[in-house]
């Protein structure tokens, strides 16, 4: 049968993820956030809804935003306009001193680990204690172990990045999320460039993390194996927008037509040629 043309096909509505009182919402609720670079619009009045203790999984294709939300979230990046509400706090616009402390309940993994190279690993890890905290080096490395274990790394504080391999990396970059015993864990792209079996493996940690330590979890990916595994519910970003969600039966299950295309891989459909 011939894949229908984006003009063969009707889109439907996205989801009303609007509240009425987003300040009593437990989680994380994102309302009408809008982004541009430019003449490029990235973000166009983007509604998310993240719920207390899930892992949310963004899928979408490349450039369309997935990163930049995230960056916004936790203002890495201003948001031009929209409200962003994390535990009944509204984030756009919160001074510089409050935005600080709520800063401290997120942990942030991207998508090239970001260490510095001239550090340890334990050094990595601990920085944010140090730069944070008045705890003395010893209590520092102490807690830099600690979150090394927990990732598979503790026979690697002592070497530079330059000597672990991409997961290695991956797993530090976990490590130092960690650290400072976030609320929320962000990860941008966890399992890109690396091999299925590394991939899985950055999966199940994913998972023991939220397990053990009761986090909720953002998770932007390509990865749809990824995403099916570790997600409690999908949400799909196209033009600016989040377009559906839904648990990962749903996805697997769903006739949305730019949903299907993009789990399917195919190369022409609604969201366009590839």
């Amino acid at each position: 049968m011939e894949t229908p043309r984006h003009t063969d096909v009707t889109i439907p509505p996205p989801p009303n993820l609007r509240l009425d009182d987003p300040a009593s919402h437990p989680g994380i609720a994102i309302q009408g956030v809008s982004k541009s670079f430019g003449p490029k619009q990235v973000l166009d009045e983007c509604d998310l809804l993240v719920n207390k203790g899930e892992t949310l999984v963004i899928i979408g294709r490349s450039g369309e935003g997935k990163s930049v939300l995230l960056k916004n979230l936790v203002r890495l990046l201003e948001p031009d306009a929209g409200e962003i509400w994390v535990q009944g706090q509204e984030i756009v616009g919160m001074a510089e001193p409050e935005l600080m402390e709520l800063r401290k309940k997120f942990g942030f993994l991207f998508q090239g680990a970001a260490l510095f190279d001239s550090m340890t690993i334990c050094e990595n890890v601990g920085l944010m204690l140090k730069e944070h905290t008045d705890w003395p080096d010893e209590r520092i490395m102490e807690r830099a172990c600690e979150c090394l274990s927990l990732v598979g790394l503790i026979d690697a504080n002592d070497k530079l990045p330059s000597e672990l391999s991409g997961g290695m990396k991956k797993r530090a970059g976990l490590a130092r999320a960690i650290v400072m015993q976030p609320e929320y864990i962000l990860y941008d792209e966890p399992t890109t460039g690396l091999d299925p079996i590394t991939s899985d493996a950055i999966n199940d940690l994913i998972l023991k993390l939220q397990r053990e330590l009761g986090v909720t979890s953002i998770v932007v990916t390509h990865d749809m194996p990824s995403a099916f595994k570790v997600g409690d519910r999908i949400a799909m970003l196209s033009k600016g927008r989040i377009v559906f969600t839904g648990s990962v039966e749903e996805v697997q299950q769903t006739d949305h037509p730019l949903v299907r295309q993009f789990i399917e891989g195919r190369a022409e459909g609604p969201l366009g040629v590839f």
